[in-house]
């Protein structure tokens, strides 16, 4: 089968040697530099459909994490704290001055992370799909997690995140391992409410309506970043003292989400404001 996640057109790909990883990364466009990070089971791929819009504005820095599409698996768990780690090194590799840095999932994840651990790399943040506590997943969600393993390999051949890994992984037979090691992270619980709290670069949160937590969770995101506890003023003198901003996307899953021209659109719309 074939994937409708694929760009039109190949960017340039490049491997970096950094923070014991050999990253794969890929570039579109030009302008300002924005690290664009996948969700989980995929790859910097996965954002072909959006990828032209975001790259006529900026220039986009496609990754592919740990374990996942041109990126082969190392010996350590696949952690957000050390995948963000591997970005922030990959940010110094590339001499780039405050990116901004743009996260769908589990690579919103890392983008928190990334903006957590290393925040003088990052300009502006967009955190999508990206729960801050495990505990605001819904069970039924957390029950599905709790089922991936390389038991599942088999049900998910026809999948595009297994099309798209048999096609450009290093190690195509280790798309078991990846699951194992997927099952793994999401039983792990987390709760980075605190450390969000104190995030001081522009963040902007976005969900779609119908995502894998309840809009309320992003909200709540939103709040500990000193948004949506008062009016904004005629002026938007009231708003988010750091310059925080909340999307929730109408329509749209946590499966589609980051395919949508609404993403791309209230991405731009937020790195593209004045200071």
């Amino acid at each position: 089968m074939s994937t409708e996640w694929t760009a039109d057109s190949a960017g340039s790909g490049q491997y970096a040697d950094v923070n014991g990883i050999n990253l794969y990364y890929e570039t579109h466009g030009a302008g300002s530099p924005l690290i664009l990070l996948h969700g989980g089971l995929g790859s910097g791929e996965m954002f072909g459909p959006i990828i032209p819009a975001l790259a006529d504005h900026h220039q986009v820095v496609l990754v592919d994490l740990q374990g996942h599409g041109r990126t082969a698996d190392i010996d350590r768990p696949l952690d957000v704290r050390l995948m963000g780690d591997d970005v922030a090194a990959l940010i110094d590799h590339l001499g780039l001055e405050k990116p901004a840095v743009v996260g769908y999932s589990l690579g919103g994840g890392v983008a928190l992370q990334v903006a957590i651990r290393h925040p003088e790399k990052v300009g502006r943040l967009v955190a999508a799909s990206a729960n801050v506590s495990r505990d605001a997943i819904y069970p039924e969600m957390l029950q599905q997690q709790g089922q991936v393993s390389a038991a599942a390999a088999e049900f998910m051949k026809d999948t595009p995140m297994y099309e798209l890994y048999q096609r450009v992984a290093p190690h195509p037979e280790h798309f078991p391992k990846l699951l194992d090691k997927i099952g793994e992270a999401m039983a792990q619980d987390f709760d980075f409410s605190e450390e969000v709290r104190g995030l001081r670069m522009p963040t902007l949160v976005v969900a779609a309506d119908a995502d894998m937590a309840p809009p309320s969770h992003y909200v709540e995101v939103f709040k500990l970043l000193d948004g949506g506890l008062r009016d904004g003023g005629w002026q938007g003198e009231a708003r988010p003292k750091g310059g925080h901003a909340l999307a929730i996307l109408p329509g749209l899953t946590h499966y589609d989400l980051f395919l949508s021209p609404l993403f791309a659109a209230v991405t731009l719309a937020f790195l593209d404001q004045e200071s």
